[in-house]
């Protein structure tokens, strides 16, 4: 059998350009064909890692964060539910929404690793954000996006209370920070080159091309 070729997404559930990036580099892949010769593994970032409990109302985080006034917001919003759109993913932007605190969905996607259901899971717990209006830090959310993918929820679940399970995603975000990745979506390819941002769909299927024909 060949080997693959392993990519690495490192991303946040609740990055929009993120969830583009990867629909993209999913078209490229279908397009060419190449579902059977490729690995994907999902990396944790988190955008806003002191992030409350609570949450924090989406325009007033945009605006303390990036300095985005209200108009740029709803600039930058439409621009990304254009892209979504394109690709078949829903955004839905609306004033009342919560920014929220991502680590335990990157618990849950380590815990699904093993099951081979960490893309399905990662989607699904995107789309819970982006196009269901669900809060992804609550445990109830988090338990429906396991059920959705059929995984064992009540094990998942026991993972966000084990402390050797929490530090290791406390070790790979900082595994990845060490390696300069500050932005995302960043993908790496066999853990020798990446590129960053929501690439456009030629883009990746140049980069899959050129790096399957040097296996």
């Amino acid at each position: 059998m060949t080997e693959k070729l392993k990519i690495d997404i490192v991303s946040d559930v609740v990055c929009p350009w993120c969830t583009i990036g990867y629909k993209r580099l999913e078209k490229a892949i279908m397009d060419l064909g190449m579902q059977d010769q490729i690995d994907i593994e999902w990396q944790p970032f988190e955008l806003n890692p002191n992030m409350q409990t609570e949450g924090q109302n989406l325009q007033e985080h945009l605006r303390e964060k990036y300095g985005m006034t209200v108009g740029q917001q709803k600039q930058s919003q439409q621009q990304m539910e254009q892209a979504g759109a394109e690709l078949g993913f829903t955004f839905d932007y609306y004033d009342d929404m919560q920014m929220a605190n991502t680590f335990e969905a990157h618990v849950l996607l380590e815990y699904a690793k093993a099951f081979n259901k960490q893309t399905a899971l990662k989607m699904q717990l995107t789309k819970a954000f982006f196009s269901e209006r669900k809060d992804v830090s609550k445990r109830a959310i988090l338990k429906e996006a396991l059920l959705e993918v059929g995984l064992n929820a009540d094990e998942a679940l026991a993972q966000l209370d084990n402390d050797d399970a929490k530090k290791e995603v406390r070790t790979k975000q900082e595994y990845w920070k060490s390696l300069g990745v500050n932005s995302v979506p960043t993908i790496v390819f066999n853990r020798k080159s990446a590129v960053t941002g929501a690439q456009p769909v030629d883009t990746f299927k140049q980069i899959l091309t050129e790096l399957l024909e040097t296996k």
